[in-house]
């Protein structure tokens, strides 16, 4: 704690420092904030004068500090957060929380890798945590900006790059999911500011120059290959899709701790509404079927109507055309109930497919939006139209809630459930799975129409995601 001495003498300054840099310190909360919701529990560790916690969205906040002036300080200024004197090698609190947040801390820390063993006491198997530190490249200005008094001056920090920041975090049991740098220029100027700070910053190459840097973990999965201990609802969206349904129902293994399966009947113009009439009694024994009828169009609608009357923990989509082999579905729940991610998609672009299983056009199609995902969420991905997907519902649920954030133009649903997912820092991984060619009637699927409209949703994502 060689650090402490330092924190207390400023702690008399700490709110004139922080509004004198409010630009610079904004910036940071303001994303962070992008990654919570109002229905999370938050923690700040290292949580200074309490600027930080008392404003992210959260159902209830705590902050905690080493400082005794910095707790007071904070505790006078924010009665309604809740505020301990404690050290970060050394947490004493029995809750469990959802977001932890540890915010230009660990430069300050004796014992890094001491401390984020720490976090397991306040960590339930799902929580995010963001760390925030500086970028190193940048030391040579900011002793610059110390020397002139632009800054004010502080200890030597530990210099630490984000492959040590990664190494620590392993080291402590935890894995990191995602990086992302922010912040170019650290102070406010009308336009320029703004421009290098939400656009240019964004950009390869100009990246690796921003100021601050962002590490998203979680806790590392236990190594299990299954577990019975959620339930699972498959919602199956079927439009002219006939002569798959009863193959689908005799495919799709058993696993979990219970099974529904919804299928969602949309506007066919075959048979497949009477087809899942005689399907549903015919395997009553055996399975528990659900069928419903939408109202709206699209894929999207479909599942958005299957899912509103699932009661499973686990919430998975399966195409009625069976391209998705029903087989590889263990997999996804595997992934998911042992805790490997959070959303789980299907990759089809890894094993070499069945021929005639997808047109030249899509193929270059979803290579295009591969690129402009893995480059709009600062992870690589792979498939953003594999059909299945697989989400845990007390998620859908708050990510239902975001959509206005987003808007509601997707036809298929699939940016809507990823851009949803990124928003709430959920843990996205891909499964590869064997592509099969359609075996009964036609793609639902217009190739230019549906494209522009998925290009004008990249468009207006990326102002929702990457320009933030």
């Amino acid at each position: 704690m060689r650090y402490k001495e330092y924190f207390e003498r400023l702690a008399p300054k700490r709110v004139r420092d922080r509004k004198r840099h409010a630009y610079y310190w904004n910036d940071i909360t303001r994303y962070c904030n992008y990654f919570s919701h109002e229905d999370f529990s938050v923690l700040e560790i290292g949580c200074g004068a309490g600027e930080t916690i008392h404003d992210l969205k959260g159902k209830r906040k705590v902050g905690i500090d080493y400082s005794e002036k910095m707790i007071e300080i904070a505790k006078s200024r924010f009665p309604e957060v809740e505020f301990h004197t404690m050290a970060a090698e050394s947490i004493d609190l029995v809750e469990k929380f959802d977001l932890i947040i540890l915010s230009n801390l660990v430069g300050f820390l004796d014992d890094i890798q001491s401390v984020f063993s720490q976090l397991h006491k306040v960590c339930h198997p799902r929580t995010k945590i963001i760390i925030t530190y500086y970028n190193f490249l940048w030391e040579p200005l900011v002793k610059f900006a110390e020397l002139t008094g632009l800054k004010r001056k502080t200890p030597n920090q530990n210099w630490l790059l984000k492959h040590d920041i990664k190494n620590l975090l392993a080291l402590s049991g935890f894995e990191v999911y995602r990086k992302a740098n922010t912040m170019m220029f650290p102070f406010y100027i009308p336009l320029i500011s703004s421009f290098l700070n939400r656009f240019l910053v964004r950009m390869p190459l100009f990246r690796l120059l921003a100021l601050n840097s962002f590490t998203f973990a979680k806790l590392a999965a236990p190594k299990q290959e299954s577990t019975d201990d959620y339930n699972v609802s498959i919602v199956i969206p079927a439009r002219n899709e006939a002569g798959t349904i009863e193959s689908a129902i005799q495919r799709i293994p058993f696993f979990g701790k219970s099974q529904e399966l919804i299928f969602v009947e949309g506007n066919s113009t075959d048979n497949t509404w009477e087809v899942l009439n005689r399907v549903k009694e015919k395997y009553s024994g055996s399975h528990n079927i659900k069928i419903v009828q939408q109202q709206g169009k699209g894929k999207n609608d479909a599942v958005k109507k299957g899912f509103s009357i699932a009661t499973g923990d686990v919430l998975m989509i399966l195409d009625a055309d069976l391209t998705m082999p029903p087989e590889e579905l263990p997999k996804f729940y595997n992934a998911i109930a042992s805790g490997q991610g959070d959303f789980i998609i299907g990759s089809r672009l890894v094993y070499e497919m069945e021929n005639g299983a997808m047109r030249l056009l899509n193929l270059f199609g979803n290579k295009f939006f591969s690129f402009v995902f893995s480059w709009m969420l600062e992870q690589p991905i792979k498939d953003t139209l594999c059909g299945t997907k697989v989400i845990f519902r007390n998620d859908y649920e708050k990510l239902v809630s975001n959509q206005e954030f987003f808007g509601d133009f997707d036809p298929f649903g699939d940016f809507d459930l990823i851009f949803g997912a990124y928003k709430l820092n959920l843990h996205m991984v891909e499964i590869p799975i064997r592509y099969r060619e359609r075996i009964y009637g036609s793609t639902n699927i217009s190739r230019f129409k549906n494209g522009m409209v998925l290009i004008k949703m990249c468009f207006f994502a990326a102002r929702k995601v990457k320009f933030i």
